[in-house]
């Protein structure tokens, strides 16, 4: 079996994609990456803090490694730090790993390109999203949307569980597993976990930032979901 490691970023594509992998019977998923925003001490792609990944990965059971980003990282420093980790991991034996990728054909190259030492497996590849989005509440799995892009969805969709009401009350214009970033999630149980992951809601937050070859004041809104370790808090320390 070949020594894989996953792209793990808390949410239902990578909870799907790691439980298509564990079944491979090709592959030996050993090893978990992240990658974190060091500053702000949470997960770079959605804001999920740093406690909750660490929950997520003590229930899978897998070891982890992070890749430590400073607040705004320039393309060039991501590709150094993460070609780091990678490095080690090779050391390690690591030969393969996999993503959550789904259809986004220039992201997919740009990961084969920074890894063309690495065999990159993409379980989810061009499959039906609704489809998919269906197979992971039926295998048993759940999450919570924890940010939404605010102009396409509006912020009463954060906080809410992926159940089929959700499916059913998006836009036309939104992809059922917002594979064009339109919302993220955190998955928090489902049968890659040996226990749920207990967490309190916190406050929506707005955040804006400068859109892609846009103006200078041209913004998008996004809205996020703070969640709190559950059991930290009850336990009387501070998230």
């Amino acid at each position: 079996m070949f020594k894989t490691f996953f792209n793990w970023s808390t949410g239902k594509d990578s909870a799907i994609a790691l439980y298509y992998l564990q079944n491979n019977n090709e592959l030996s998923v050993d090893h978990l990456l992240t990658t974190m925003n060091s500053y702000h001490n949470r997960v770079s792609m959605h804001g999920l803090r740093r406690e909750l990944l660490i929950k997520q990965i003590e229930s899978i059971g897998l070891p982890y490694s992070t890749v430590e980003l400073p607040e705004q990282p320039s393309m060039n420093q991501h590709n150094k730090l993460m070609r780091k980790e990678v490095n080690e991991l090779k050391k390690q034996g690591f030969t393969d790993c996999g993503f959550g990728d789904i259809f986004l054909e220039d992201l997919r190259h740009y990961r084969e390109q920074q890894l063309k030492d690495i065999k990159c497996h993409f379980p989810l590849w061009q499959k039906n999203t609704k489809a998919l989005y269906l197979e992971f509440l039926n295998l048993g799995f759940k999450a919570i949307v924890i940010c939404v892009n605010g102009e396409l969805l509006n912020p009463s969709f954060v906080g809410r569980e992926l159940d089929y009401k959700f499916l059913q009350e998006l836009p036309n214009n939104v992809d059922p597993c917002g594979e064009n970033g339109e919302f993220h999630t955190f998955c928090y149980d489902g049968p890659i976990f040996s226990h749920p992951i207990e967490f309190e809601l916190g406050e929506k937050v707005l955040r804006q930032y400068n859109k892609p070859n846009g103006e200078i004041n041209d913004k998008i809104d996004y809205w996020f979901l703070d969640l709190k370790d559950k059991t930290a808090h009850n336990n009387g320390h501070k998230c």
